[in-house]
Parts: structure tokens; C-alpha cells; sequence
């Protein structure tokens, strides 16, 4: 972990957050600023700043958030139908805070293409 992210902050307690999940490699908490009824990041406690600097040793890691991320969204019924998931990456992907993370949007129906 970085001792200045804010993410990884929020993983170790530091930052108070509602916590939806956690395990030794992951956590997952509501997003303050929701853009949908149902808003959580996921993020994998090991601090990686983007999806552009991953390697193959954060293979399983990467592998591992994804089966979380269905995970939690089985505990939704709002979810039932469908979710949505961003990844935002570098400052043109509207990536603002710079340890890899995920949202896990739903609760509505989604429109395409995105904003």
C-alpha cells in the first residue's frame, strides 16, 4: 500500500468508509458522490496506479475482482437484471484517483454509448 493514496488509506481504516466488502486482497465500499442508486468501488489492497501499469504478477489479483464484483452484485436484487462496471484509466479516462478501481454501478438502466 501507498502511505499518501487515498484508497489505500480507506482499505487500511484510516478514512472511514461504508464497507461492502473485504478479504486479504480486496475492498469494496460505497462511493460518496454516487452516480447511480447503487454505486461501490473495488479496489485490490496491493496499490497498482492504473490498469495501464499492470503486469502479470496482478493476474490473479485483476482475476480475483472480478469474481468479487459478481459476488457483491448477487447480494443486490436491483442487480438482478443487470450492472454496470468502469474502469477509468489515466487523466483522458476520467481516472481521479490514482490506485486501480472499479465501480459497480446499478439499481437503473444504463444508456449507451456512455457520457
Amino acid at each position: 500500500m501507498s502511505k499518501n493514496c487515498l484508497f489505500c488509506k480507506i482499505a487500511k481504516g484510516e478514512i472511514p468508509s461504508y464497507k461492502i466488502y473485504e478479504d486479504e486482497k480486496i475492498f469494496a465500499f460505497k462511493d460518496i458522490n454516487p452516480q447511480a442508486p447503487i454505486h461501490i468501488l473495488i479496489i485490490p489492497k496491493k496499490h497498482i496506479v492504473g490498469l495501464d501499469t499492470v503486469s502479470e504478477e496482478d493476474e490473479k489479483i485483476l482475476g480475483n475482482v472480478q469474481i468479487v464484483m459478481s459476488k457483491i452484485a448477487k447480494q443486490f436484487p436491483e442487480m438482478k437484471n443487470g450492472f454496470r462496471i468502469v474502469n477509468n484509466c489515466g487523466a483522458d479516462g476520467g481516472q481521479t484517483v490514482l490506485h486501480i478501481h472499479y465501480h459497480l454501478l446499478g439499481g437503473r438502466v444504463f444508456s449507451w454509448p456512455p457520457g
